[in-house]
């Protein structure tokens, strides 16, 4: 299982307050897809709102990227710029 955390203000929504959650997948959309059928509706934010760091690089469209059972997940508001 991979670990993945979850910002404290989608936590207290979805969650129950849980910030680190263990879930299955060997790429981001699948530990998302896990984590909607737990949570539903927390899939949808994460998809839209958030960028994903892996392993401690930050990607913003990470849908694809494989993640290991022993890497570090974080979802993070995205930054915009302009």
């Amino acid at each position: 299982m991979v670990r993945v955390v979850i910002p404290s203000g989608l936590a207290s929504q979805f969650t129950g307050g849980v910030r680190e959650i263990d879930v299955t997948g060997t790429t981001v959309r699948e530990l998302i897809r896990d984590l909607e059928s737990r949570y539903p509706g927390i899939g949808r934010v994460l998809t839209e709102e958030m960028a994903v760091a892996i392993d401690g690089e930050i990607f913003q469209a990470p849908m694809l990227e494989p993640v290991n059972e022993d890497s570090e997940i974080f979802f993070l508001l995205q930054i915009g710029g302009g």
